[in-house]
């Protein structure tokens, strides 16, 4: 048995570094370097507020429309950047970028590796092999945006302290929300499924950053809420091939007269979907699942999603191979749960929108330069919920769902599993803005 154990852990670990060798392979042809471009804004931004006594929002990147497009709280916790030497600042950014990558992967991906028998530390070594691969992930760090940093907030309340009944949860969302308002629809997320203690403690916990950070900074406070907010020429043209929102779809279809009205439609189908799904995720205790949908439904409906925004949709693929696992084996379930993952995922490792970047005219450009959003649209419509029995009187407490990612009994492992429907039977029961970008 310990010779049968060693020869598995020296394949698993021969395994792993193969994967490393033909991910890093497949980085140095795929991955585009940006010279950490966001990451030189926010530091010339801060640089020039704290040093050069100007006002933060003045500040354009030199050559570029590009300045500092976050609220006021974003600056008070970037602050210490301006007192970095720039390559202090790179290391930072990516090491806290990797680091909260990696707890979060392992938050959504434990539970599955303990159902499905797997090696936890070989689980997790694959997994960040094959996120370092995807294109979200590779530009939020190649850009030095703070993606994951928000996702890692959002995660900690939906995964950790919700499903416990910390009466911290929605801290982590609050938080996010100051920082980049765009995570706000995580507040709506919690106020449709009427848990109303983390939904005020959210809203509670972004007004009190807000407003210390009005206190400390009234100047900049008054130009980013009556200015800088909506000054829309900041963000980048709608149509350009890297908004995959559904603006962007709309745009890219008459760039000089993006239709508001058909936008505003798309949005509110997706709103409507959203909602009626997200409250069965939650009535059946997989409060993971409403993590995933919110996330797509925020790629979607923000005006500006850039293609370092779609690490929103992590939790959602890492679902759909837990989905599969749990569904019978050989069985056709698990064959198109797998068939879905595999292929969406390999689409967004692809950078194949880019293909499109100069003409995205006629039925090809049409369907080509909106991939990633097509694949956001299957995720919110089709991603399963997973559903198991949580009694009344044995749950961890009345009306509230048993914690994702709890251990499932063998027995409970067939309630996982659904017919081969996207959706559960029986579930009858201006997001965004210009802070969408960089």
């Amino acid at each position: 048995m310990v010779a049968q154990g060693a020869r598995r852990t020296a394949a698993q670990v021969a395994g792993v570094v193969a994967l490393a060798v033909a991910v890093t392979a497949f980085l140095s042809v795929a991955a585009v370097r940006h010279g950490f471009f966001d990451l030189k804004v926010y530091y010339g931004a801060l640089t020039f507020w704290v040093h050069d006594h100007g006002e933060i929002y003045d500040y354009l990147k030199p050559g570029t429309q590009y300045g500092f497009t976050y609220p006021p709280f974003a600056a008070l916790v970037m602050l210490p950047m301006a007192y970095l030497p720039w390559p202090a600042a790179i290391t930072v950014s990516v090491a806290a970028s990797v680091v909260v990558s990696a707890v979060l992967i392992w938050w959504l991906l434990d539970p599955v590796s303990r159902r499905a028998g797997w090696s936890r530390w070989f689980t997790l070594a694959v997994a960040l092999c094959l996120a370092a691969a995807y294109e979200p992930m590779r530009e939020t760090i190649n850009f030095g945006q703070v993606n994951m940093l928000l996702l890692f907030l959002v995660g900690l309340d939906l995964l950790r302290l919700l499903p416990a009944g910390s009466r911290w949860a929605g801290v982590g969302i609050g938080l996010a929300t100051a920082i980049k308002l765009t995570p706000g629809v995580f507040i709506v997320y919690l106020l449709i499924t009427q848990r109303w203690r983390a939904a005020f403690t959210s809203m509670a916990a972004a007004a009190v950053a807000t407003l210390l950070a009005a206190g400390l900074f009234p100047d900049a406070s008054r130009e980013f809420w009556t200015s800088s907010l909506w000054n829309t020429s900041r963000v980048g043209e709608l149509a350009f091939v890297s908004n995959q929102s559904l603006r962007g779809v709309v745009a890219r279809l008459d760039p000089d007269h993006p239709s508001t009205l058909a936008w505003l439609l798309l949005v509110l189908t997706a709103l409507g979907i959203w909602a009626w799904r997200s409250r069965a995720a939650v009535a059946a205790g997989d409060e993971a699942t409403g993590l995933a949908l919110t996330g797509a439904l925020m790629c979607l409906v923000s005006p500006v999603t850039w293609v370092h925004h779609l690490v929103w949709l992590i939790p959602a693929l890492i679902l759909l191979v837990d989905n599969a696992m749990a569904a019978p084996a050989h069985g056709p379930r698990r064959r198109a749960l797998l068939a879905f993952a595999v292929i969406a995922y390999g689409l967004l490792i692809s950078r194949i929108v880019w293909a499109w970047e100069k003409d995205f005219t006629g039925l090809d450009g049409f369907l080509g330069s909106n991939t990633y959003v097509w694949i956001s649209l299957a995720l919110l419509m089709l991603l399963p919920i997973r559903r198991w029995a949580v009694p009344a009187a044995t749950g961890p407490a009345a009306g509230r769902p048993e914690p994702t990612g709890s251990a499932v009994e063998p027995a409970d492992v067939p309630q996982l599993v659904e017919p081969d429907r996207g959706t559960p039977t029986g579930e009858r029961h201006r997001v965004g803005g210009p802070l969408a970008v960089r």
